[in-house]
């Protein structure tokens, strides 16, 4: 480690958004020798955010995911470990292995910026190229100093599962809702269930459409996702509901 090996070191890189800004601040709390860094991501203020860092973790959208590793690369000190927060991880392993010659981690909080107080927070983390044991226990404690719970994956691993419950989760939500858009003879009939439902997706459809539809694109195995999905709509056309039925049992079968 480059800083206190009683106090590695953390410099957050897009401080100000949502996670990034949670992340400083739980950091912060919890004592930890933490710095940010936003835009505007000049050298100078790059040089002193970095200096003697140990652990840069990279919280921006994946738009600006490249740009800032650009950016921010030239002054990390040599051996320190450059980490992610995307929801992706097979791209962003590899823009970050391009162009950082040290050890790099993959990780993805899967929760967002306003956890319930009492949530299990899991974070993901899936080693990079040069990433030893060392490496990723520093990464893993960073997290786990916040209260959250680590669990080790490959980049292929996690990125399908991504594309299967939040990709799957947003597509399938704006199809359906995109199916019923427009018919206001459907007003009188909406039940209590459609009513939770539509305000479960009122944030995702409308704040964060974007952001979740960059994820799906970004995702190599969304389309294989969707395809799957098809699958089990020939199967309701079909006629097949029970066996739709005996499937889903598995959500809630004994432990």
């Amino acid at each position: 480690m480059t800083g206190s090996a009683l106090s590695p070191k953390t410099v957050i890189i897009g401080a100000r958004g949502r996670m990034g800004a949670m992340f400083l601040d739980k950091a912060r709390k919890a004592g930890l020798a933490v710095a940010g860094a936003d835009r505007p991501l000049t050298p100078e203020l790059l040089a002193g955010a970095c200096e003697n860092a140990d652990l840069a973790l990279v919280c921006v959208p994946a738009a600006a995911f490249a740009a800032t590793l650009r950016k921010v690369c030239p002054h990390l000190p040599p051996g320190a470990v450059l980490a992610d927060i995307t929801s992706v991880k097979e791209y962003p392993l590899q823009q970050m292995e391009s162009l950082w010659p040290g050890p790099v981690v993959g990780a993805h909080p899967l929760f967002g910026p306003v956890p319930d107080p009492e949530a299990d927070l899991p974070v993901a983390i899936v080693p990079g190229r040069k990433a030893g044991t060392g490496h990723l226990q520093l990464t893993e404690d960073f997290f786990t100093a916040l209260g959250c719970r680590v669990f080790q994956t490959t980049a292929k691993k996690h990125d399908v599962a991504m594309s299967r419950i939040q990709g799957m989760n947003f597509i399938t939500t704006l199809a359906y809702f995109a199916l019923l858009a427009g018919d206001d003879d459907l007003l009188p009939f909406l039940t209590p269930s459609f009513r939770r439902r539509r305000n479960a997706a009122r944030k995702m459809l409308t704040e964060d459409a974007r952001l979740f539809a960059g994820l799906f694109e970004a995702n190599p195995h969304s389309h294989e996702a969707v395809r799957r999905y098809r699958q089990m709509l020939n199967l309701a056309a079909a006629g097949d509901i029970d066996l739709l039925c005996e499937k889903v049992q598995w959500w809630w079968k004994p432990v």
